[in-house]
């Protein structure tokens, strides 16, 4: 867990005690180290490592100083950096003098919410089905600093906690996160933090008409579910945020090769971002009112599934026609997009795993984003500065006309590959119509193939803090 302290015994306390150094910064407390050490040469440079271990003077497990380099001026990255050296230190109860790391940013509040963030989103760990597995340790992490920062501690923490549980939900296999059991995790975190919930099954689905959600679904033996929570605490300004919640994608009847059907326990990435954001929000009570909506299903092969040629009539009444059954995502989000209109929806944002166009347009690192509404991205992307989550925008209106490219029914679901992520963003678009949406790509952005600066390989957790910091 994470404290708040405002003083520490330096002599008598037996904690690792963790310091940044700058080159001519003294501490008045270890200065007589500090000076002994700096004849080192990279003693100070950022990054560098520097344990002591304290014999007469002083109890402290060991001194950790960590150089902060020269810079003038330092970035969210640098923090990060930082920060997940400082996580990889933890081994024992430590102190973190918050006070020595203030070149990294001024704002002690701000720098205390963004360590206690990092360092809790590296050391996560998903290892249940680990027969030898080593359980994260529960060690003291102290923030010291002479104001109270405590709210700080609290807020960064939540953000990485919510965060790290989307993680936890992507990285379930696909055996141990149907959408039954989806559902069931939706319904116990509104149970746990008094959100409306409504959960509906496949006669209820039928009976709203989603047609399109319910074709992908036709091939599985697991129910389709449709998950919506609602979050109340605003002026009734509702912003609906829509996941992706496809808990496997075989890619149906056109099917994926085997290298590409790996990994597709992840289809539903977008899901947990959304379910993390708002348990983001109600941790944080923030006084905005919130819906999550996600059309939670299977896209598997069966004699009943569904086949290029098919034609599905959406809950809008409109038509598509079906051309590749592995563009099944957009499927799912139409009539998500729909319901979510219906309840109200003032804006909307959905969040997907859609495309392996964004990952050859954008790569690993950037998500894509696609709107109809330049200021509400514009807002969307101040928010991601502040959380480090980088998002690109790429065109939807140029794409929206071959989408309507059917002799026999409304649209199509697959105009080429020729723009592959714009086209699938453009179907959602015509879907959204006139309400403000934004449409976030995370392909490529939503699992890691190795360890990164904030975490393991696995799931990443993409959008949760950007989602949420929209509404602080």
């Amino acid at each position: 867990m994470y404290n708040y302290i405002s003083s520490v015994n330096i002599k008598e306390d037996t904690r690792v005690f963790i310091v940044g150094v700058k080159d001519n910064q003294e501490d008045e407390h270890l200065s007589t180290i500090i000076k002994r050490l700096s004849l080192k040469e990279d003693f100070t440079s950022f990054g560098e490592i520097t344990p002591f271990y304290p014999l007469n003077d002083f109890n402290f497990n060991r001194i950790v100083f960590i150089g902060l380099g020269d810079k003038e001026k330092y970035d969210l990255t640098d923090i990060q950096k930082i920060a997940s050296k400082i996580a990889k230190e933890i081994d024992h109860d430590v102190v973190i003098d918050l006070a020595s790391f203030l070149s990294l940013n001024s704002d002690a509040h701000y720098l205390a919410e963004k360590l206690v963030e990092t360092i809790e989103l590296v050391n996560y760990k998903f290892n249940n089905y680990k027969t030898n597995k080593k359980d994260n340790n529960d060690y003291q992490v102290n923030i010291y600093y002479k104001d109270d920062i405590s709210k700080a501690i609290n807020s960064g923490y939540i953000n990485a906690d919510s965060t790290n549980h989307a993680r936890n939900l992507v990285n379930e296999p696909r055996n141990k996160m149907t959408p039954s059991i989806l559902a069931k995790y939706a319904e116990d975190l509104a149970h746990k933090y008094n959100l409306g919930c409504k959960i509906y099954n496949k006669e209820e689905i039928e009976k709203l008409g989603m047609g399109a959600f319910l074709a992908v679904n036709k091939g599985s033996k697991e129910e389709a579910k449709l998950i919506h929570l609602q979050y109340r605490n605003g002026n009734g300004n509702i912003t609906t945020l829509i996941g992706k919640g496809l808990t496997y994608d075989s890619g149906g009847y056109c099917i994926k090769p085997k290298d590409g059907m790996a990994g597709m326990k992840t289809d539903m990435a977008g899901a947990a971002s959304v379910l993390g954001a708002i348990e983001l929000i109600a941790r944080k009570k923030l006084t905005v009112d919130v819906d999550v909506v996600i059309a939670a299903t299977e896209n598997l092969i069966s004699n009943e599934a569904v086949v290029p040629d098919d034609i599905v009539t959406t809950m809008s009444g409109k038509t598509i026609e079906i051309l590749n059954t592995d563009a099944e995502g957009r499927l799912t989000l139409v009539d998500a997009v729909t319901f979510a209109k219906t309840h109200n929806a003032q804006r909307i944002i959905d969040v997907a795993t859609l495309t392996g166009g964004v990952v050859t347009a954008l790569g690993k690192e950037i998500t894509g984003a696609f709107t109809n509404n330049k200021a509400f991205l514009d807002e969307f992307k101040e928010k991601a500065q502040y959380t480090g989550e980088s998002i690109w925008e790429l065109p939807v209106d140029p794409f929206r006309e071959r989408c309507k490219k059917s002799t026999v029914a409304d649209y199509n679901n697959s105009p080429g590959r020729d723009g592959h992520a714009s086209f699938g963003a453009a179907l959602i678009a015509e879907f959204a119509e006139d309400t403000p949406w934004i449409h976030l790509d995370i392909a490529g952005t939503s699992d890691k193939n190795s360890d990164y600066l904030l975490g393991p390989e696995g799931a990443t957790g993409v959008m949760v803090r950007t989602l949420a910091r929209l509404f602080e």
